[in-house]
């Protein structure tokens, strides 16, 4: 099943929901009022342009990046790494663009930290790919003509992939509620659940069609 933001829970880690997100930066409000009159504020603060050091395993390639703590997993992706597939679209957790793997699970790249995603296998839409050959999803994707516009491909794709680790045989309500987490504007929706029900028969039958 798709994790979308109002579905994880508290241990599932890295990314957070946009109600945990809120909670915590109320919680932090309050923490922060509390330590005002003591000064400690200001030692709590994170200069601007402060970075850290990070190695993210994406698509089985350590990458040793600099990066501002604050940076999300999306901005990293493709604006330090130039791995493009992954888009960006609503930024705040609602559309699934931005969808990657981390740890064979579909993600928000948008809602997470890459700070978070440090130790943990991440696998973008490139990583799919054997050099040219696509990767079962995406030949599925090709033969339904599972989208339009196309600019939400690139997310119900992993969605649909890491539904397939998880179940290889999914029922079409399974498939449906998989990529609950995934909002395409053109509503290809039908051509994208035949998609995904294909990618399983093509799994199944070692990638020939």
């Amino acid at each position: 099943m798709f994790e979308g933001p109002e579905e994880k829970c508290s241990d599932c880690q890295p990314g957070m929901s946009r109600r945990g997100f809120l909670s915590s930066v109320s919680a932090g409000a309050v923490v922060a009022a509390s330590l005002q009159d003591t000064g400690a504020v200001a030692a709590a603060e994170i200069a601007v342009g402060e970075t850290v050091t990070l190695t993210l395993r994406i698509n089985g390639s350590p990458k040793k990046i600099v990066a501002e703590p604050r940076w999300s997993l999306l901005y990293v992706v493709r604006e330090v790494l130039g791995l493009t597939g992954t888009k960006i679209s609503c930024d705040r957790g609602e559309c699934g663009a931005c969808t990657v793997l981390i740890d064979g699970k579909p993600r928000y790249a948008c809602m997470t930290l890459a700070v978070e995603a440090e130790g943990h296998e991440i696998t973008t839409l490139e990583g799919l790919m054997d050099g040219e050959k696509l990767g079962t999803v995406q030949q599925a994707f090709a033969e339904e003509d599972a989208f339009q516009c196309g600019f939400c491909t690139p997310g119900q794709i992993m969605a649909v992939e890491g539904l397939l680790r998880k179940n290889p045989n999914p029922t079409i309500e399974q498939i449906r509620h998989g990529l609950s987490g995934n909002l395409c504007r053109c509503a290809a929706y039908r051509h994208i659940f035949s998609a995904a029900a294909l990618a399983a028969e093509l799994r199944r039958k070692g990638g020939v069609l």
